[in-house]
């Protein structure tokens, strides 16, 4: 579903340059500045506000509130205008979001070139049953996704996937090769993932990058931070070098490092961790 059909308009934009601007406050400041003759204000499931609409003779702009607050002032604009209200589950309201900033990602960059070799989707796919057996429906987070290798033997497997990574030429790659869904990719820092994405499962990152002790600390924020949103983790890497300093970073977590042998140029080496006590709770986007 698009943000404009929610919406029930015609046309929109989000007036945040990118995904990730999502955070910012300083982005709410900008609907002051428009000259409203129309306004829709959107609210969740539980009615609390995650979208604001403002027409003026430019079309419809939009603000979205999935990850900050709208302050009173913003409120007050709206009553003042004596706009409709809406509603919409948060999730649906979400999905739409991610879709607008993936197809604008998609028509603003260049893809990268092609990176996916014959059969690593089936050694991908055979790697994840060895780990975590039949999960069909449950929802995995594909952590520096790239192009979305990861992201299509996941969905070949059943499992939902949730895909980001900070590199839209990648990103780009993987949409307009279908191996990445728009309503389900996000172009983020992945050290700040917990500030857009709530726990899941299932997380994933196939073939981290080389990790030396220049870029130890970038890659444990990373890491770490997938570990905070999983009960169940899997990271490959290229060396037991690089998957035992991995499975220091899994403190307090039951975990296990293997060499796997399907492809000897990716993902040899696997790092899996789980967490002593899963929440129950992880489920959701």
């Amino acid at each position: 579903m698009r943000v404009a059909d929610i919406l029930e308009v015609e046309g929109c934009r989000l007036i945040e340059p990118s995904f990730a601007d999502l955070t910012l406050d300083s982005c709410t400041d900008y609907l002051f500045q428009i000259r409203a003759d129309e306004a829709r204000l959107l609210v969740d499931e539980n009615e609390e506000v995650i979208a604001l609409a403002l027409h003026d003779r430019r079309g419809w702009h939009v603000a979205s509130f999935l990850y900050r607050d709208p302050n009173l002032a913003i409120i007050e604009y709206f009553e003042a205008i004596g706009g409709e209200i809406y509603q919409e589950r948060r999730e649906t309201w979400a999905s739409a979001v991610r879709e607008y900033y993936s197809m604008e990602l998609l028509e603003t960059t260049s893809p990268a070139l092609e990176d996916l070799r014959p059969g690593r989707v089936e050694y991908i796919r055979d790697l994840l049953q060895e780990v975590w057996g039949d999960r069909s429906g449950e929802l995995c987070l594909d952590c520096c996704c790239g192009s979305g290798v990861g992201t299509a033997a996941l969905r070949a497997g059943g499992l939902r996937a949730l895909a980001y990574d900070n590199d839209p030429t990648l990103l780009a790659l993987g949409l307009s090769k279908g191996r990445l869904l728009p309503s389900d990719t996000i172009c983020i820092d992945a050290r700040e993932a917990d500030r857009y994405i709530t726990d899941a499962p299932l997380g994933i990152i196939l073939m981290a990058g080389q990790i030396y002790p220049y870029n130890a600390s970038l890659w444990q924020d990373i890491i770490t931070t997938l570990l905070d949103l999983t009960d169940e983790t899997l990271v490959t890497l290229g060396t037991e070098e690089e998957a035992t300093m991995v499975e220091s970073w899994c403190a307090g977590r039951d975990t296990r490092v293997f060499e796997n042998r399907r492809d000897p140029l990716y993902d040899r080496w696997c790092c899996v961790s789980r967490c002593e006590s899963p929440s129950n709770q992880r489920s959701g986007l």
